[in-house]
């Protein structure tokens, strides 16, 4: 029931937004009752919680996962990453959206939890940067701070216009990402 009751929050959330939904809109989607949810969750803002958490707590996983792969240059760690960020959509979206949107909703003492996962994960890529940079695979005249937000920005925007379902794969908008970031778009 926990389950239930987090997917149908994410979806509410995403539709309507936090503040718009109420714990009562929620156990009505779910047809149970507030003691049903209050078994579950203490607060409509710890479920936020509990959903920021799993977002980020799953993204922190697979990049972990990249990052010590050293079969992999540096150029295609950043391509994985990309596409684990774009790809994130096709699996979890709404949860995607309600991460980025809704992380106001949040109180100081929730954010000082989420914040440092957020920032680990930016790091975790400025470090990709500079080692690419080191190895000489990325340019040496470039900021890895503002190659990071770029890479992120890029990247974490995507959830807004993205369709897993449309045109192009999450791999061929990942691949198309990558390759500007790494070689711009002037016809050279």
């Amino acid at each position: 029931m926990k389950e239930k009751i987090t997917e149908c929050s994410i979806s509410l959330f995403e539709k309507n937004g936090f503040s718009e939904t109420s714990i009562q809109d929620i156990v009505d989607s779910l047809g149970v009752t507030k003691g049903t949810f209050y078994y579950y969750f203490s607060s409509k803002e710890e479920l936020l919680m509990n959903i920021h958490n799993r977002y980020i707590d799953e993204l922190l996983i697979q990049q972990k996962k990249i990052m010590e792969n050293d079969l992999m240059t540096s150029k295609q760690k950043l391509f994985e990453i990309v596409y684990t960020l774009i790809g994130s959509i096709r699996q979890a979206g709404a949860s995607a959206k309600v991460f980025f949107r809704e992380i106001k909703n949040l109180n100081e003492e929730r954010l000082a939890q989420i914040i440092p996962k957020r920032d680990q994960f930016r790091f975790n890529i400025e470090k990709l940067i500079k080692e690419g940079i080191g190895r000489g695979e990325f340019r040496g005249d470039l900021n890895p701070s503002i190659v990071t937000f770029g890479v992120l920005g890029a990247a974490n925007w995507s959830y807004q216009w993205y369709n897993p379902d449309g045109e192009l794969s999450e791999q061929e908008v990942a691949r198309i990402f990558v390759e500007m970031m790494l070689n711009g778009i002037a016809n050279q």
